[in-house]
């Protein structure tokens, strides 16, 4: 809880001083910080990883552990729990393996 309150106190400050929107949404107790570019078409995300152990699930988990270490740049429909960042993650973790 006190992660998530720094984290929103933070954000909410260097959303003031630089005038950009933050969004954060709020899945079980991660925080996913979103923050728009000027376009509006595109957000910077910071979300957790997934854990390496639910990545074979159905409804993967993020790593609650591992803090907001995920940094997206993309469409601001990038669903952080869906199968592109599954794949993507997966992807990763194999090469880290190798």
């Amino acid at each position: 809880m006190k992660k998530s309150v720094a984290l929103l106190s933070g954000l909410v400050l260097s959303s003031t001083l630089f005038g950009g929107v933050v969004m954060a949404q709020d899945v079980g107790s991660t925080a996913i910080v979103r923050v728009p570019a000027e376009s509006g078409s595109y957000c910077h995300m910071k979300f957790p990883a997934l854990r390496e152990d639910t990545l074979a699930w159905s409804q993967p988990v993020f790593d609650e552990a591992a803090g907001p270490i995920v940094d997206f740049y993309g469409s601001c429909n990038h669903d952080p729990l869906g199968i592109d960042e599954i794949r993507t993650q997966r992807r990763l973790m194999n090469q880290h393996d190798e």
